[in-house]
């Protein structure tokens, strides 16, 4: 039926005079409102508390965001009473009418597109074509989810079996209130995702979203009003993830947490989480898409010069943060020098600097903590072996990292073993691509990875045997589209969930058999 089609939101051509003239009335937008005080959202009352944080441009860390007030645990357990309340109505709301609060808030975002993306190129650093994609991918979610839902309650799902004996159907139906802790790389885009993931669903939501990235999650919470959501299906609550963070996870009616982000952090939810609590009569169920060890494999066939795009492209786009960026390329022995030259070549031309500036391939890295973390590798890495380009790390102004490529490491190597979620690529030499396949699979991880080469039965055993959950083939491993390419991995990259995939919803619900007698 044509009400269930999906298409995918176009990217902004920047080359169009109109479009940076856009995006440069985006920045305007936001500029007119930096530095602006935001409060809680419980229940559709704004709220202030007596602690507040203060969100920085990373590119400019004197620069004000704006100051966000935080939860504590009062706040958190009024924000749980809310939910558990309105639950009891939303539940009940015709998916219909669930999927149209998507559909809106589509609208809306797209309506506003360059200034969501401006707003992520001053919190989160994010240069105009990375905050292009991520208010794309947001409005991809949004549009993709509501059609999901629609399509999971057609008419035509029902069972008729036994028809001359009984009537079965089969139905799902909503857990109940869940926490959407969300993370800073993709403050639109995965915030999105998951909140109205678990909404169109059925359930209500406590919105806990990474520290850094705020402002942006609070503009997306006025969306979801704007667009007719009701009071108390989705709370805005920010704060720390110690305080709040722990006490949403082991509360006794939290009925599912989603997560992204580190693996400790992941580990930690999945931990708590299993732990049956005084009065909780369920198992609680973690939805965790957590980090990623992602390696490109180049063939001793394969076309060189997309070999080296592509490694830099996934490598130090979004200065490499991302779960799914490439931080290890794995190079066959008769293409190693010629390629790792190519990509030096290629990292000489990227520009540096403030995001703001359209000729920016790469901005800042997160915030002081991510930064000092970061250039702490520089150190190990020309210990464990030798720095083609890079090395460089300038915080006067912002945090600032070039981009980086060590190379001749040990496929056992700290470097080739740690996600380190910044701008540096680590290169080992194999022999064969049998040897390339066991060094791609031996981390710990099984997010993304790719695969350069002109050999189908190499790209065959790739299918086969590369142990990822999204793999790409003669292509950059970054980039995953909703609905075509649904995203998530294997071993510690999460809990196997597919987000942006036909089953994704399905996670946030339960299965109902009714079957009555003729």
């Amino acid at each position: 039926m044509a009400i269930y089609h999906y298409q995918t939101e176009p990217l902004t051509d920047f080359t169009k005079e109109e479009n940076k003239k856009k995006y440069q009335e985006g920045l305007s937008i936001v500029e007119g409102y930096m530095g602006k005080t935001y409060d809680l959202i419980i229940d559709g009352k704004r709220i202030q508390t007596e602690k507040t944080m203060t969100s920085l441009n990373p590119a400019k860390h004197q620069e004000v965001v704006g100051t966000i007030y935080q939860a504590g645990l009062k706040e958190a357990e009024e924000a749980m009473q809310v939910a558990l309340r309105t639950f009891e109505t939303w539940k009940w709301v015709d998916p219909k009418v669930r999927a149209d609060v998507l559909f809106k808030a589509a609208g809306i975002i797209r309506r506003r597109k360059f200034e969501f993306a401006a707003l992520m190129t001053k919190e989160a650093g994010k240069p105009w074509g990375e905050a292009d994609a991520d208010v794309a991918e947001a409005i991809d979610f949004l549009e993709y989810y509501g059609r999901q839902m629609l399509s999971l309650t057609r008419i035509d799902d029902v069972v008729l079996s036994r028809r001359d004996l009984e009537r079965n159907e089969y139905t799902y139906i909503p857990l109940g209130v869940g926490a959407i802790i969300s993370p800073w790389n993709f403050p639109l885009a995965i915030l999105v995702g998951m909140t109205t993931a678990a909404i169109v669903s059925g359930n209500t939501v406590l919105i806990k979203p990474a520290s850094t990235t705020q402002v942006i999650a609070y503009k997306f919470v006025e969306v979801l009003e704007e667009s007719g959501l009701p009071h108390g299906v989705v709370a805005f609550l920010p704060g720390s993830g110690a305080v709040i963070g722990d006490y949403l996870v082991n509360h006794p009616k939290m009925r599912f947490i989603s997560f992204t982000g580190s693996k400790d952090v992941g580990m930690s939810i999945y931990e708590k989480a299993a732990k049956v609590q005084k009065g909780q009569i369920w198992l609680k169920r973690v939805i965790a898409e957590m980090g990623g060890k992602d390696a490109i494999i180049v063939d001793d066939d394969a076309d060189l010069d997309l070999a080296a795009d592509s490694i830099v492209k996934s490598a130090f786009g979004f200065s490499g943060q991302k779960c799914s960026a490439c931080s290890r390329a794995i190079i066959h022995e008769k293409v190693y020098d010629t390629v790792i030259e190519k990509m030096t070549k290629l990292v000489e031309k990227i520009k540096v600097g403030d995001p703001a500036e359209q000729d920016t391939f790469m901005g800042p890295v997160n915030d002081i903590k991510a930064f000092e973390k970061i250039s702490s590798y520089f150190t190990i890495g020309e210990k464990e072996g030798k720095k083609v380009i890079g090395g460089v790390a300038d915080g006067k102004k912002g945090y600032f990292i070039y981009p980086t490529i060590f190379k001749d490491l040990d496929p056992m190597s700290t470097l080739m073993q740690e996600e380190i979620f910044g701008p540096i690529l680590a290169v080992c030499k194999v022999r064969s691509f049998d040897e390339a396949i066991e060094v791609a699979n031996n981390t710990e991880y099984g997010l993304t990875g790719a695969v350069i080469s002109r050999n189908r039965m190499h790209l065959e055993k790739a299918r086969r045997e590369f142990h990822v959950g999204n793999l790409y083939l003669n292509r950059k491993c970054t980039g995953a589209i909703v609905g075509y390419q649904p995203f998530g991995g294997f071993n510690m990259s999460g809990t196997d969930s597919k987000a942006g995939g036909p089953d994704y919803l399905i996670l946030h619900m339960q299965g109902k058999t009714v079957s009555e007698t003729f």
